[in-house]
């Protein structure tokens, strides 16, 4: 007989309970594969499209925010960029992990400084999303992973899953997602080997110490 989760243990994790409705699964990306994401990083591309993607598996940015991000909203001493969303309307911080910081650096290097965006194509001031798209999918395809299914939409799922995986708290990673309602997160973020692991051996210690008091019966 199949058993339900109860809600309070699902709300307490980093991951979301089986029962969850599996329609909203069906509409979310799905996260790119762990060799698949080392075979991405290690092909050689151009400079903006080595960028573009660090900055999105790194900084967990919609490729909307990405696209507006401006030179000025950069900070490269703090290794971090001000994101003025389009969607929640809201500023937040992303964080600039020390590859993306190489990436973008290399970029700027060689970027046009006239160009206030950060990401601009050869007939536009700032790049749209069909050259985004474009540009992505040549680099898959590079790498032999363009019949993968992939989108540029993959990196941030990405980014979400492998922080999950590495033991952050969703509250922070709701922060670093710019998610208004924790529950838009607990949805985002699939369910990781790790974190369930990690979460029965510290119960598990918890049980093996003896810390467990009280009773299971139910006296009303």
């Amino acid at each position: 007989m199949k058993k339900n989760i109860p809600k309070k243990w699902a709300k307490k994790t980093n991951y979301t309970s089986p029962t969850s409705s599996s329609n909203s699964w069906r509409t979310l990306p799905r996260a790119i594969e762990p060799d698949d994401v080392k075979k991405l990083l290690r092909k050689r591309f151009t400079t903006r499209d080595k960028c573009m993607i660090l900055m999105l598996l790194r900084s967990g940015m919609r490729i909307c925010e990405l696209l507006a991000l401006k030179l000025q909203d950069i900070n490269l001493k703090e290794h971090t960029a001000i994101i003025r969303g389009a969607k929640t309307g809201k500023e937040r911080v992303a964080y600039i992990s020390d590859d993306a910081y190489k990436a973008l650096r290399k970029w700027i290097k060689i970027r046009n400084s006239k160009i206030k965006c950060l990401l601009y194509s050869r007939y536009r001031p700032n790049m749209s999303y069909t050259t985004a798209r474009s540009s992505f999918f040549e680099c898959l395809r590079k790498t032999g992973l363009a019949r993968k299914g992939y989108t540029l939409h993959c990196l941030r799922h990405t980014f979400a899953s492998e922080l999950l995986s590495a033991g952050m708290p969703l509250e922070s990673l709701q922060i670093l997602m710019g998610h208004s309602d924790i529950e838009v997160t607990r949805r985002y973020a699939r369910l990781t080997d790790k974190a369930l692991q990690r979460d029965y051996f510290q119960a598990m210690q918890m049980i093996e110490r003896g810390d467990i008091d009280g009773s299971y019966r139910d006296d009303n």
